[in-house]
């Protein structure tokens, strides 16, 4: 199977691109790689060809060059006038509703079922805007895929010369809004979430609901990382819409159009993942963490502040583990690094708070002069996780609910004398690692705090087997035949 993009046009379209700025004293802007896990992939796997990537400015500086290239234009790199992004300015206001409002602040939490549901959700008058300024967002993005396609094709010998591949929750409606701007266009739409169940999906308002499902099934195929979040998609469509659902073809059919439902779960490209493991910063930073773990054995965890990611709860069992298993206080020092995520929203705040005050009170209560318990990092180090994910003797992974994780993956990639995956049953990721990760509940505390106590204690041999498969299954689909797969995936039948 090819790892390229098939010729003709391709079109992606994602909220964030491969290149964000930031403004010095001077005033000049400064071109940086683009943040998240849907950017690391589509970078990996985009810009040969004849490719456009179509994102959204972040913020002012980006907005400021949007308006200084020509339409928008960029190169991958952030030089003026490229051919390679465009980037659309898009009102601050709408993009505030749009990406706050809805796409975090609501189908985010319904995907990750995080809702406290005796007081929240409250959909009404103050959704209403936000809704509006979601659809209007999307509509931003559906007519420039349409614009920057070019002329439609003559006749339908040319359907198909063109696909355009949209990313993820932020764009679900784009869509149904593209193919009716542009029936000649194949598109495929990819969810980076898990996607709810039918009896929680419905939590949504039943207009938005139905437009959000209405909105991907404008797609000719919709891709997912696990066939569970595929099925909970076809179970949402047939439940809520009424679609004609052809499970074992893995299609949908709606108001006279098939979508095909495809799994295709991103892996590492470990290739280019160890180069950089092995740069200088990483290998600097290796010994500034090796010397302050002197022999003890290290549980490293890497996350962002999200609530899904279920940080104090992998605490709390870090906790119970001291507490069944004092043999292992002053022999373990458990590494958290947890970055700041969405402090725009008052429930990440209050959650990085949470955090803060679990690592105090462990280290308040096990902590010696010589011995703390957690060392807590805030700042996003990319080298230092790199470093860490080398040195890990545990690797803790224990989301509520996660669309992949590919924590799990670059860890037992990177590491260099063999690392235990404790693993959550309820990230994506466990449908290929979970035969040699030590899966828990991720709701039980005391289930995880005994995992980790048999990672620890894990003989050094397993833990080398299991690390090497579980590395194996890791680079499975690479992001460049990741991405290629959804473009083969739009090739008309026959």
């Amino acid at each position: 199977m090819s790892t390229t993009p098939a010729d003709g046009r391709i079109l992606a379209a994602n909220i964030r691109g491969p290149v964000t700025f930031s403004e010095g004293e001077d005033g000049q802007l400064t071109p940086r790689r683009g943040g998240g896990g849907v950017v690391s992939a589509l970078s990996s796997a985009f810009g040969t060809g004849d490719t456009l990537w179509i994102c959204a400015a972040q913020g002012d500086p980006d907005r400021v060059m949007a308006g200084r290239a020509p339409g928008g234009r960029l190169g991958l790199d952030g030089s003026p006038g490229g051919a390679g992004v465009r980037m659309l300015d898009i009102p601050p206001d709408t993009f505030r509703r749009a990406h706050s409002g809805v796409a975090n602040g609501a189908l985010w939490f319904v995907h990750h079922m995080l809702y406290d549901t005796p007081t929240v959700p409250q959909f009404g008058l103050a959704f209403e805007p936000d809704w509006a300024a979601y659809r209007a967002y999307n509509r931003a993005f559906a007519e420039a895929l349409a614009a920057e396609a070019g002329p439609p094709a003559d006749g339908g010998g040319g359907r198909g010369a063109i696909r355009a591949i949209v990313q993820d929750y932020h764009l679900s409606l784009v869509p149904r809004m593209l193919a009716d701007l542009r029936p000649d266009i194949r598109i495929a739409h990819f969810t980076h979430t898990p996607w709810a169940p039918p009896d929680y999906f419905r939590l949504l308002p039943r207009p938005v609901a139905r437009q959000t499902l209405e909105g991907v099934l404008g797609a000719d195929h919709a891709g997912f990382h696990c066939r569970r979040w595929a099925d909970a998609f076809m179970d949402c469509c047939e439940v809520l819409l009424g679609a004609d659902v052809d499970r074992a073809r893995r299609r949908v059919g709606y108001r006279g159009h098939v979508t095909g439902v495809g799994v295709h779960p991103l892996g590492v490209d470990a290739a280019e993942l160890r180069r950089r493991g092995a740069e200088p910063d990483v290998q600097a930073r290796m010994a500034t963490l090796a010397a302050a773990a002197g022999a003890r054995k290290l549980i490293v965890r890497i996350d962002r502040t999200e609530l899904s990611k279920n940080i104090i709860r992998g605490l709390a069992a870090y906790r119970e583990l001291l507490v069944r298993h004092p043999e292992w206080r002053g022999q373990v020092t458990h590494l958290l690094f947890a970055y700041p995520s969405r402090q725009d929203l008052p429930a990440y705040r209050e959650y990085m708070a949470a955090v803060t005050r679990s690592v105090r009170d462990i280290c308040d209560e096990f902590g010696t002069g010589d011995w703390e318990p957690v060392t807590l990092q805030v700042d996003d180090d990319y080298p230092r996780s790199l470093a860490a994910y080398r040195l890990a003797d545990v690797l803790l992974v224990n989301p509520l609910r996660d669309g992949m994780n590919l924590v799990a993956k670059e860890g037992v990639i990177l590491s260099d004398d063999g690392c235990a995956l404790v693993l959550s049953t309820e990230a994506g990721a466990a449908a290929q690692l979970g035969d040699d990760a030590l899966l828990v509940n991720p709701y039980d505390v005391t289930e995880t705090g005994q995992a980790l106590h048999q990672a620890l204690a894990m003989d050094h041999k397993e833990r080398r087997r299991r690390t090497d498969r579980l590395a194996h299954a890791a680079v499975t689909l690479p992001p460049a035949r990741w991405f290629a797969d959804q473009v083969e995936a739009l090739e008309p039948p026959g």
